[in-house]
């Protein structure tokens, strides 16, 4: 417990944050929020994640935001990120090649069992 007036030494502050589950992530350049109308980019911020029961709670602070709007550029950056273990699990589990499967990964946003039950469902 720490003594009011008392500061603590930041040997103590990291033990008392992994006590509570929390981590700073380090060397974050930027945050970026995305709206389906625009893109909150944060820069240079603080990121804490905390765990608890089994869920991530992440704190973005930072000094100042940028506002932008949304590009058509950012449904190709999405595409490319897809990964490639992904599109062969969902190959694979559905039983297609890995074309299909990337374009119903692409469909889904990405979400693997979304695919993978687009992909079985087309085929009965």
């Amino acid at each position: 417990m720490v003594k009011k007036g008392k500061k603590m030494s930041p040997r103590q502050m990291r033990r008392m944050m992994k006590q509570m589950g929390l981590k700073e992530i380090e060397d974050v350049q930027e945050v970026i929020i995305r709206t389906l109308e625009k893109e909150l980019v944060i820069k240079e911020p603080q990121v804490t994640v905390m765990t608890q029961a089994g869920q991530k709670l992440w704190q973005v602070v930072g000094q100042s935001a940028e506002e932008r709007p949304l590009s058509g550029e950012v449904e190709e950056e999405a595409v490319a990120v897809i990964p490639e273990e992904d599109v062969h699990l969902v190959a694979q589990q559905a039983g297609v090649d890995v074309e299909t499967a990337r374009a119903a990964l692409v469909d889904a946003g990405g979400d693997l069992a979304k695919a993978i039950l687009a992909l079985k469902t087309q085929s009965l």
